[in-house]
């Protein structure tokens, strides 16, 4: 009888403790997504600050180029008030992106503008905060994948679903900048 006890025990006590290591796994990669996200938040804010001066260097250059000027000045002011999901806050990052590169096009159309000291430091430093975004984001995906694998693989899918863990998108964005052009005009 005692061996019998035993093993009615097992098989019970091991679901229970799937179940909890389970959730508490799931738990875990939720709030590594939640921190990961932090990371973008802060990184994006960065860009955010820049953008003003960018656009007040190049327009010293190019003021009649003024709807640009607005349209970057506006997509700025929506991707800060935007705390939506993250699928609506992607959606604004890629219409403020677009319009960013609009604006470093405009650049090429001023070779003096291309030369100034100022415009090549705030180039830069969106450079490399573009570099910094997309390292935030690439973290971000690793944490949505490994909780989205965890939430549709078999049987943890089956807790996830008792337990409510919500699906979690990607954060897709292309950079507005890649490196910064050579300004050696010699």
């Amino acid at each position: 009888m005692g061996p019998l006890l035993i093993v009615i025990g097992v098989v019970f006590f091991l679901p229970i403790v799937y179940v909890v290591l389970t959730y508490n796994t799931l738990v875990a990669l939720r709030n590594r997504i939640r921190d990961a996200w932090g990371n973008i938040d802060t990184e994006l804010k960065r860009r955010y600050d820049l953008i003003p001066n960018l656009v007040a260097t190049v327009k010293g250059y190019a003021a009649h180029e003024k709807e640009i000027f607005d349209r970057v000045t506006q997509l700025r002011a929506q991707c800060l008030a935007s705390r939506g999901a993250v699928q609506q806050q992607a959606a604004n990052e890629i219409q403020l992106v677009g319009a960013l590169q609009q604006l470093l096009g405009v650049v090429e159309n001023y070779p003096r503008l291309k030369a100034d000291r100022n415009f090549l430091e705030l180039q830069k430093e969106l450079v490399n905060t573009e570099d910094r975004i997309q390292a935030a984001r690439r973290f971000f995906n690793g944490n949505v994948r490994d909780y989205r694998n965890k939430c549709e693989t078999f049987p943890s899918s089956i807790i996830a679903g008792a337990f409510g863990f919500e699906r979690k998108d990607y954060f897709q964005v292309s950079p507005s900048v890649r490196e910064v052009p050579d300004a050696d005009f010699g």
